[in-house]
């Protein structure tokens, strides 16, 4: 199971929800485009598990592809935040490790910048009990892409308080009878130096800092930024790596 201090700075959204729904980035329509090319079936129709999903970023994308989406959100502020702007979504607090649903309920499971907060020895085999025969588990994240020089010298000043995610997927779901693949998407946002400060806001190791750190932080690499970016824009660069999981021991 997760430790109590992953499971505190999974929850640690809450404090930022309405923040976190304001500044964090979306994702292409090429990403969906990829998962339902590895998923061999469009989103619309599909009946979607989204887990920990947040504020409903990935959820409302896909539900504007025509999918039935259920949202699942451990947290009571993201999970708030989500009702507020999302009343008609349907929404049950729960988590990964255990997924409160019957088996083969749902056609896709994903998770959008949360997979990394679950326990792959439970929430994997969650995944494949609840997925209907054919059906996959799709994880994703948008990580800034550090091969852009001012990125990577960001990255390099917040390197001491940053938590990165899984290097790879495919190792942790490797134990499972399993089928894996991936596709990497680059995007980007233009967006206000400000805003690209407020996304920051919202990462959990930023989130569970003590407030004066944070801040002080956080307007050292403003301070930063403004010279590079006197215009007060930039374009914030990602690479999207989708991973779709298919049980190996499906027939037809």
């Amino acid at each position: 199971m997760p430790s109590h201090a992953n499971q505190a700075r999974a929850l640690s959204f809450d404090t930022v929800a309405t923040q976190y729904a304001a500044a964090r980035p979306g994702y292409p329509p090429a990403l969906f485009d990829a998962v339902e090319e590895l998923a061999g079936r469009p989103l619309a129709g599909a009946n979607v598990l989204d887990c920990g999903a947040g504020t409903g970023i990935a959820t409302r994308l896909m539900r504007e592809r025509g999918a039935h989406v259920v949202a699942l959100e451990p947290g009571a502020g993201m999970a708030a935040t989500l009702r507020a702007a999302e009343p008609e979504i349907p929404l049950v607090r729960g988590e990964g490790n255990l997924l409160p649903f019957a088996a083969h309920s749902f056609d896709v499971i994903t998770y959008a910048q949360a997979w990394h907060w679950t326990d792959p020895a439970s929430s994997v085999p969650e995944a494949l009990r609840v997925l209907r025969p054919h059906g996959v588990l799709a994880l994703w994240w948008n990580q800034a892409d550090v091969r852009v020089t001012w990125v990577a010298a960001e990255d390099a000043r917040l390197a001491p308080f940053t938590r990165n995610y899984p290097a790879t997927v495919a190792e942790l779901v490797a134990p499972f009878p399993v089928h894996v693949a991936t596709r990497e998407i680059l995007w980007s946002r233009r967006i206000t130096v400000e805003e690209h400060i407020h996304n920051l806001g919202t990462h959990s190791h930023f989130a569970v800092m003590d407030p004066i750190e944070r801040a002080e932080l956080l307007d050292m690499n403003r301070t930063a930024l403004a010279r590079i970016f006197p215009g007060g824009e930039l374009d914030e660069p990602y690479r999207c790596g989708l991973t779709v999981v298919r049980s190996a021991t499906t027939h037809t």
